[in-house]
């Protein structure tokens, strides 16, 4: 099992390899949580969104082992861009999951899911009063660190213009054959550690064959070199599965690829 731990900017420790339980569904994800937990993973990650807060709260609860031994991280929603509709949402993610605090919140997007991608409105203001809601949680001790997800430089850096506190992650997507070099060696240099969702790139990357070739060289799985890489990065990866099996591949990933390899995956 990788057990390796990355410092936050605040001085917390975050467990550089974390499950991701994006679509699964809440009343199994507590059996996905507790079948991590005895693999060896102490990083868990949900968000409001992904509708299964209540599960991943169920699983930590009830997984035997200490909570201040896990590293519990869920997203206030998109949508949420005013201070009072973000601050409602954090207490509401601590009840549902049956919580006294989190280890590490974020912002899920600077833009609501139905304007991704779709328009210009970065949403300045309202991430901003997102921020500052989960600032004012950090320091009533609610959560234990924050941070953005899905945020470009430009929106770190106009949420920088007002924010009291640095944001202590950045959770992308990021995988061989999508990496955003430039964004991650921003982050990295000003101190926001970079996570990497969907590491293994929605199972796309299993079908490449010369990326199958490289795995075989090192005798390992293409899901378990995909997830290398990402660790390489110096990146936090977060693959997400309900699968024990997968799981347990998924934390076998002790060897090293070559500086000569990870040139070739990153280009």
């Amino acid at each position: 099992m990788y057990t390796n731990t990355l410092k936050l900017n605040n001085g917390v420790e975050i467990p550089q390899l974390g499950l991701g339980t994006w679509f699964i569904d809440d009343d199994k994800v507590a059996d996905a949580v507790k079948a991590a937990v005895e693999i060896g993973y102490r990083h868990i990650d949900t968000a409001q969104a992904y509708g299964n807060e209540r599960g991943v709260g169920e699983g930590v609860r009830t997984c035997g082992i200490p909570r201040e031994e896990l590293f519990v991280v869920s997203k206030v929603a998109a949508e949420h861009k005013t201070y009072e509709d973000a601050a409602r949402s954090i207490n509401e993610t601590l009840e549902k999951m049956g919580l006294d605090y989190l280890d590490m919140m974020i912002i899920h997007s600077p833009q609501p899911w139905v304007e991704v991608n779709q328009s210009e409105n970065r949403y300045v203001e309202g991430n901003r009063a997102a921020w500052k809601a989960l600032e004012d949680a950090y320091k009533a001790g609610k959560l234990k660190a924050i941070g953005v997800s899905n945020f470009q430089i430009g929106d770190i850096e106009s949420l920088m213009e007002t924010a009291e506190i640095k944001p202590m992650v950045n959770q992308i997507l990021l995988h061989i054959s999508n990496t955003p070099f430039e964004l991650v060696e921003y982050c990295q240099k000003n101190g926001i550690a970079v996570e990497a969702y969907s590491p293994i790139g929605h199972g796309e990357i299993l079908k490449q064959p010369e990326i199958g070739k490289m795995a075989e060289k090192y005798g390992v799985s293409v899901p378990q070199l995909c997830i290398r890489y990402t660790l390489q990065l110096g990146t936090i990866s977060l693959p997400k599965t309900a699968n024990p099996n997968h799981m347990k591949a998924n934390a076998e990933v002790d060897f090293e690829i070559s500086p000569e390899d990870m040139e070739i995956l990153k280009n």
